[in-house]
């Protein structure tokens, strides 16, 4: 055989993989738009929709394996870690939302380091709950909210290995830990005005029956 043909071949090969490269990289995109928009969904409480877009990114990652059956390679670009990372923080916030509980990285088929990452990006989305329900008056489910963020945060910062494994897990614990302090003053803000508002308002009612008593 030929330098020629030899190169020929390569050439072949690599454009084979370059099709399928591009072919993951759309799929994983689809992925990350139909997780993030199963996320709008849960923050406005549309919960079929939501679970309708998973459905639809699981069934693209579960078809990851065979896109690259002939190129395993690509079955680690930084697409596919986005679009596991994004999918398994809506499948981590979906559980909590739906069920009250965490959902496990192989429940999901998730590998590890992006549903750790997904883990730690379900603090911001948690915050951004704990806002709508602030505005709500909805405080005990913003309290829990605020619980939930801190209990993700500590145990993410008990992964010694973690944090020098995954990339990028301690900035996202810095971030997380500047999220968790601003959420913690606005629920205490709140809960401390809502229990002012209800003294004032239990403070009225025994005034007015204080009245209605002398006037009887």
């Amino acid at each position: 055989m030929s330098l020629n043909e030899i190169l020929s071949r390569i050439q072949d090969e690599l454009a084979k993989k370059d099709a399928v490269r591009q072919e993951v990289q759309t799929a994983m995109r689809k992925c990350t738009r139909l997780s993030k928009t199963a996320i709008f969904h849960m923050h406005k409480e549309e919960f079929e929709e939501a679970e309708a877009k998973l459905a639809e990114a699981k069934e693209i990652l579960n078809n990851l394996h065979n896109m690259t059956a002939n190129f395993s390679g690509l079955a680690y670009m930084g697409s596919v870690d986005s679009a596991f990372e994004e999918y398994a923080e809506a499948q981590i916030f979906f559980s909590l939302i739906k069920e009250g509980r965490f959902v496990s990285y192989d429940e999901i088929n998730v590998p590890i380091a992006p549903y750790v990452l997904g883990l730690a990006d379900v603090i911001g989305e948690l915050r951004r709950q704990t806002l709508d329900y602030l505005r709500q008056n909805r405080i005990k489910k913003a309290v829990k909210n605020l619980e939930l963020m801190e209990t993700i945060y500590a145990e993410l910062l008990n992964l010694d290995e973690a944090n020098i494994l995954v990339h990028e897990l301690r900035r996202k614990c810095d971030v997380a830990r500047h999220v968790l302090e601003a959420t913690r003053g606005d629920v205490t803000i709140e809960v401390r005005r809502n229990q002012l508002e209800n003294s004032i308002k239990d403070l009225r009612r025994k005034l007015e029956a204080k009245r209605e008593n002398g006037l009887t």
